[in-house]
């Protein structure tokens, strides 16, 4: 069912969701408060966009030209229409088609930051995915793989533009070599914990086109404290009201 929410501590920002498919997580939040924007950086990417959660989410920090890319057509309406009702459409463009034909839609080594928070999991005939198709192909590699989203990126960026990508720390090895195949430097991760005692359950990595080697990892980020609060890092992604005026 189409439910409307607030987007987190936005002001009066609003966004449309299904609470039958994959609402926007923390993940989306992290990935946008990560991705190092440039005042000279004019033209951003999202791809996997879902609902539009990190488009808009940056349009709180940037007065940079988005666009936002969604395959799934019931979730890409969503986004649409928050876009829409926010008041977010001069700057944020929500595109409905499949990331594979990128080549088709949008143009070469023109953009200046890609971001993405993909499908995390293989997906085989063996997966156990959700009986809820649009459920399995936010989740699972059944529509794109980590590979075709890093080749949209090399696509899509100038040389020395930025890719910033969030996903599972037990993938690192597999990123990263990725991202070397397609000539990207890795340049900046943090590693996220629920809690200060359990093991990273997310990473966020930043790499850039055709850069110098140099990596820099971020102390992590920390979720949850013991009294299952967020912890003031955290918190302070979520806004206020001072955060919608540019």
């Amino acid at each position: 069912m189409r439910v409307k929410n607030r987007l987190l501590n936005f002001g009066d920002m609003i966004i449309y969701q299904d609470d039958e498919c994959l609402k926007f997580s923390l993940d989306s939040v992290l990935l946008a408060n990560f991705v190092t924007i440039k005042p000279t950086d004019k033209t951003i990417v999202d791809l996997c966009s879902g609902n539009a959660p990190v488009p808009m989410l940056l349009s709180f920090r940037t007065k940079a030209k988005i666009y936002g890319i969604e395959i799934q057509r019931n979730i890409y309406q969503l986004g649409y229409d928050s876009i829409k009702e926010n008041g977010l459409d001069e700057q944020i463009d929500f595109l409905n088609f499949d990331v594979l034909n990128i080549s088709q839609y949008m143009e070469n080594e023109k953009y200046d930051i890609v971001t993405c928070n993909p499908p995390y999991f293989k997906y085989n005939e063996t997966s156990l995915v959700n009986t809820n198709d649009s459920l399995t192909v936010a989740r699972h590699e059944v529509c794109i793989k980590l590979e075709d989203v890093i080749r949209a990126a090399k696509y899509l960026l100038k040389n020395g533009g930025t890719f910033s990508l969030v996903h599972r720390p037990e993938r690192i090895i597999e990123i990263i070599t990725l991202l070397k195949k397609y000539g990207f430097e890795p340049k900046k991760m943090q590693f996220v914990y629920p809690k200060i005692e359990k093991d990273a359950n997310t990473v966020l990595i930043e790499a850039v086109k055709n850069g110098r080697s140099g990596l820099k990892v971020l102390k992590p980020l920390i979720v949850y404290d013991e009294f299952e609060n967020y912890y003031p890092d955290i918190k302070n992604m979520f806004g206020d009201g001072s955060n919608v005026a540019k």
